[in-house]
């Protein structure tokens, strides 16, 4: 009869190193990711207020044919009243007879930004996250800005 010997057992699994290199990749590209996505989620969020701010300018100009001033625009219960708070708050810093500027200012995932329109339709950005090109209010783009890198 024959007998057979046995044989060592073979155990399956991971060894520590492939775990740990694994690890190292994944985290690279979550390094890599995330940053992107950021930008890919504000990028989504722009257009959100600069069509508020089209939108407040024909509000505006409506306001100012029923009335012959913009002065009292911008107020709850008027047709040119102000869009509500979402990623950006809306005001209107100037508002004169004959002149307005309608300013949209980022908060949350947004936070940084800001674009104006005035009753010339000049569209400026004078705020943007560090990476999304130079903007103030002395040295404004005079476009909206809807690209990193200060691409309008």
């Amino acid at each position: 009869m024959e007998q057979r010997q046995a044989s060592p057992t073979r155990q399956a699994g991971f060894t520590l190193i492939e775990v740990m290199i694994t690890v190292a990749i994944v985290a690279i590209l979550a390094a890599v990711a995330m940053p992107a996505y950021s930008d890919y989620i504000k990028t989504g969020r722009l257009p959100q207020a600069t069509n508020n701010l089209s939108s407040m300018r024909a509000k505006l100009e409506q306001y100012f044919q029923d009335n012959r001033t913009y002065v009292g625009a911008c107020a709850a219960g008027t047709i040119a009243a102000l869009p509500p708070a979402d990623d950006f708050t809306y005001t209107c810093p100037t508002l004169t007879a004959t002149t307005y500027v309608v300013k949209a200012q980022g908060q949350g995932a947004v936070a940084g930004f800001s674009f104006t329109i005035d009753e010339s339709n000049n569209k400026k950005t004078v705020a943007v996250p560090s990476g999304w090109g130079t903007a103030s209010d002395s040295a404004p783009i005079t476009c909206w800005v809807r690209k990193k890198g200060g691409a309008c």
